[in-house]
């Protein structure tokens, strides 16, 4: 068996034991013999004893959280590759540039306002949001003179999102006062942090779907990205169809970020560090950089998530607390690196 094989192979039994430890560890700790048990009852009639409320727990709560997480994890990651080859910027993550405030703000509009009269479920909301906050994001980081050169342009396109956040993030504040009564504006808000805590085994299907097609359309774009890092006029000159290929991506990401959102709420910083980690360990190149970073996202969600019911006992913290402790410092070394 090549290397390469045995990597890949060593990398997808970490994440299976990830899942299982996300299964085990929670505000009660359960054994993995449990947890095994469990499975083998539901997915190979094993028939062992089990204590119900264990077997109620593990199959019916943290199961379906830890492979929510993991799948939200990948897309994350995977959102971030592409917009940072796109951009041609490092600094590049839905979270920063607006992204996933656009998506929490389409959501809200339609589970709390009721916009769309019925006719439009959560994740379309937030997909309309995700694509409404690029769109006004690379309209206004276009409105800033110097836009299209070098650093310049690659920084206004961070303060155009910076600036798009904050923006979606008072709409939706807006329509929480507005239209919700306390308990709604209590849960949203906790939500908008991110929440795995209502997360059950019919949020599993579309989030990993959305994520396995995300990775799928990068995949098959991964030379197309090599190109974009050097700039749309080379990717151009390699014969690649530019408005094309930049709309296919630019809509998978999205898709990824609307359904994504609104299943656990905004989880910041995944698409940020997860890429550069796994550039640090296997380059640039995107037909390894983007299996990587899906792989390294979603181990490394469900542990945060396993970090943020531990963390303080009694108390489950927003998953989007745990990411943001660990991607702020990241963030910061990147702007340092980046400013020498």
């Amino acid at each position: 068996m090549s290397r390469k094989a045995l990597l890949w192979g060593a990398g997808l039994i970490v994440l299976a034991l990830t899942l299982l430890a996300g299964a085990a560890i929670g505000e009660t700790r359960l054994p993995l013999a449990s947890v095994a048990r469990v499975l083998a009852n539901h997915l190979w009639q094993a028939g062992y004893p089990v204590d119900r409320i264990d077997a109620g727990i593990i199959w019916s709560y943290r199961l379906p959280r830890a492979i929510v997480a993991a799948s939200c994890g990948a897309g994350l990651a995977l959102t971030g590759v592409v917009l940072q080859a796109l951009l041609r910027n490092p600094l590049a993550d839905p979270y920063l540039m607006g992204l996933s405030a656009g998506a929490s703000t389409g959501a809200v509009l339609v589970s709390i306002a009721g916009f769309g009269a019925g006719a439009l479920s959560m994740s379309a909301g937030a997909l309309i949001g995700a694509l409404a906050a690029f769109a006004a994001v690379v309209a206004l980081a276009h409105a800033i003179p110097g836009t299209a050169r070098g650093t310049s342009g690659a920084a206004a396109i961070i303060l155009a999102g910076i600036a798009g956040s904050q923006m979606f993030n008072a709409l939706t504040a807006f329509i929480i006062a507005r239209s919700a009564n306390a308990e709604q504006a209590r849960g949203i808000m906790f939500w908008l942090m991110g929440n795995l805590s209502g997360v059950r085994w019919e949020d599993v299907l579309p989030a990993v779907v959305v994520t396995c097609l995300g990775a799928l359309v990068c995949l098959w774009h991964r030379h197309a990205l090599d190109a974009f890092t050097f700039g749309a006029e080379s990717a151009a000159s390699l014969g690649i169809n530019v408005p094309k290929t930049r709309g296919i991506l630019i809509t998978a990401t999205a898709v990824m970020i609307g359904v994504l959102v609104s299943k656990v709420g905004a989880i910041g910083f995944v698409g940020l560090v997860v890429p550069h980690a796994m550039r640090f360990l296997v380059g640039t190149r995107h037909q390894r950089l983007v299996p990587a970073s899906a792989l390294a996202g979603a181990v490394f969600l469900v542990l945060a998530d396993i970090v943020s019911r531990i963390i303080v006992p009694g108390q489950v913290l927003p998953i989007g607390v745990v990411t943001a402790l660990i991607g702020a410092p990241a963030f910061a070394l990147i702007l340092m690196r980046g400013a020498r």
